[in-house]
């Protein structure tokens, strides 16, 4: 802690807790994005485990003041191993009334809630759907269930840099380090880590020293705010979190999974061709490997979904590692040329951060609900092999695995990441990058055939894959195309015998995957009254569930899915060994509906569709409810 922010005026009470969960709220443009991910940042340096979770406006430009221009972001800090960002919300800072109406049901009983009392008036009210002259700051019912603190932010904030030189516009756009000055101050949390950041992102990368200077000025005020207004009975601690040794970052989904698969082509020697559309939630991949071109990277922003899949089947016919990615309505575009590289049978990963549909739907909020697009979404017999991470850091492992599958058995891999994984953020440990095991890629140099002549789908019979013949090789030359192969030559067929023999080939190859895919774990007693069974966003809130059932003496286990096709091989072992399966998904039942098909097992669903994860505390009742409990 710096000396000008380390001074005692007054007494107050410190409580320590274990875990403390804040969600800032406001309008698109109050910068709630940036103060969450500062107060994150801190956190972290200071040793706490976190879990982060930011919700977007899916409308653009939504006009300031109304419900649905809400921006906010959630922030878990714990000093125990935490899986989510957060059930109930332990503090609230509501910048406005609709920041305000639209998240505090989610705070729990006697939470604080820290309002920007300048903005609560008649015209915000109405925009935001409150009559004119009902005040929520003025509820009784709502002052005796919630702590709420008025701070007149707009005003503090504009005294306090009443010398910098700047409009009222610019000034105004400071409080929300204001308020991350009074939330520090309440968690006691240091500012040196956000003054850094203020110093170097404006003094330094947009020559705006006076920007960063006021910003600065402002988070001091609010935390002077918060030690001298006696607003705040009491301060609290949350301690250092017991964490594995070794150096750790905060890592974000789609930064994990862009990360990742650089690391995959590190590993297998190649160059990564990355060719995709923009579209949220998956855009921010594009983003982060278009800047790491030092490290063999070409991007490739295509002029529609279409156009980027055949792109990157033309670089992954040409050996490279091909990437593509999307969100679920450019996996229905690109359904087409799947098949083709189902058909051509060449490595392709196939990104798709999932979002809520259908069509547009609501493009920044999380959903589960491609799955069955990924394993059977496209025409005819065009099997995939499907993987699914299950949190923000899992994604590196998860996409380097991808790869993989795709090289080792020559077909597409569907990588079923999701908006609450994608923009979600937690402690990432950094690997041991010679650990990781090289993915082996051999190119034939020669034929294959004893005349002399090259068969371009004569198959390794231990994977099924044909050879990955690079163009141009002597001896080797060959053509694909989309029309059905014979087998070995790969000259075109219309034999009814080889297209059967070929699409069964096909099918076999991709559950071969299940000869090298890890089996699953379960977590808690091997058998007994309920297993949670998940796959994807949904991991943190079924563990967390799960261990609370477990701690109340219930006997119910959890596992979680990372391979979605083929299935490990001991799933259906697994699955015998409990008298209720239970399926808690982001969809209508999904999985559900594969389960009970593939292993005739009468399992259940728990599922919902609001654009957001589970809460833990209704998973664990209507898992009770299921179990009879």
């Amino acid at each position: 802690m710096s000396t000008d922010t380390d001074t005692a005026h007054r007494h107050v009470d410190t409580k320590p807790v274990d875990a403390v969960a804040i969600r800032f709220c406001g309008d698109s443009g109050d910068g709630m994005q940036l103060t969450g991910g500062l107060f994150t940042n801190t956190a972290a340096l200071f040793g706490n485990d976190i879990a982060t979770y930011p919700d977007f406006p899916a409308e653009i430009r939504a006009p300031r003041g109304t419900t649905f221009g809400v921006s906010g972001f959630q922030v878990q800090f714990a000093s125990t191993d935490i899986f989510t960002p957060g059930d109930a919300v332990n503090a609230l800072v509501a910048m406005n009334p609709a920041g305000f109406k639209t998240n505090i049901m989610d705070v729990e009983p006697g939470g604080i809630v820290i309002v920007n009392e300048d903005e609560f008036n008649k015209a915000n009210f109405k925009k935001c759907g409150y009559e004119a002259s009902y005040d929520p700051l003025d509820d009784d019912e709502l002052n005796r269930r919630y702590q709420i603190v008025r701070v007149p932010m707009t005003r503090l904030t504009r005294e306090s840099l009443t010398d910098a030189g700047m409009g009222a516009k610019d000034v105004d756009r400071c409080r929300n380090m204001y308020a991350l000055g009074i939330v520090c101050w309440l968690y006691d949390r240091p500012l040196d880590p956000t003054i850094r950041f203020l110093d170097n992102f404006f003094g330094k990368k947009k020559d705006k020293p006076e920007v960063a200077a006021a910003n600065i000025k402002a988070l001091k005020a609010g935390f002077f705010f918060g030690e001298t207004a006696e607003l705040f009975p009491v301060r609290y601690q949350v301690a250092r979190a017991r964490l594995n040794p070794g150096k750790y970052r905060k890592i974000s989904g789609n930064e994990a999974t862009a990360l990742g698969f650089v690391t995959a082509a590190a590993k297998a020697n190649k160059q990564l061709v990355y060719a995709s559309y923009p579209i949220t939630p998956a855009s921010e991949v594009l983003h982060t490997l278009s800047r790491l071109k030092r490290y063999g990277v070409t991007t490739f922003q295509a002029e529609d979904e279409i156009s980027a899949v055949c792109a990157a089947i033309g670089a992954s016919f040409a050996g490279q590692l091909a990437l593509t990615g999307t969100s679920g309505p450019g996996l229905a575009l690109k359904g087409e040329g799947i098949g083709l590289a189902v058909m051509l049978e060449v490595p392709l990963v196939v990104i798709d951060v999932q979002r809520a549909g259908p069509s547009t739907g609501m493009p920044t909020k999380t959903e589960q609900a491609d799955l069955l697009m990924a394993l059977w979404g496209r025409p005819g017999e065009s099997p995939c092999i499907v993987v699914a991470p299950r949190s923000p850091s899992d994604c590196f492992d998860m996409a380097i695995e991808a790869f993989r599958l795709a090289v080792r058995y020559m077909c597409p891999v569907i990588y079923l990441s999701d908006g609450y994984i994608a923009n979600g953020a937690e402690p990432w440990l950094l690997p041991d990058l010679d650990a990781i095991e090289p993915i082996q890629i051999e190119h034939p140099s020669e034929t294959n055939n004893p005349d002399g002549t090259f068969l371009p789908y004569k198959r390794d019979p231990e994977t099924l894959a044909r050879p990955w013949a690079i163009p141009g090789t002597e001896g080797l030359e060959h053509r694909l195309g989309g029309l059905e192969k014979e087998a070995d030559t790969g000259n075109v067929s219309y034999d009814p015998e080889n297209h059967d023999q070929m699409v069964r080939t096909r099918a076999a190859k991709v559950l071969k995957a299940a000869d090298i895919i890890p089996l699953l774990e379960v977590r808690g007693p091997e058998s007994g009254d309920a297993l949670l069974l998940g796959w994807g966003g949904t991991y943190g809130t079924i563990t967390t569930a799960g261990d609370e059932l477990r701690e109340a003496g219930h006997s119910v286990s959890t596992a979680h899915l990372q391979y979605l096709n083929p299935f490990p091989k001991n799933l259906p072992d697994v699955l015998g060994r409990f008298k209720t399966i239970i399926i808690p998904e982001i969809n209508l039942g999904q999985l559900l509906k594969v389960i009970r098909a593939e292993y005739l097992i009468d399992a259940v669903g728990i599922n919902e569709m609001r654009g957001k994860m589970f809460r833990i505390a209704d998973l664990v009742e209507k898992t009770l409810q299921i179990i009879g409990r």
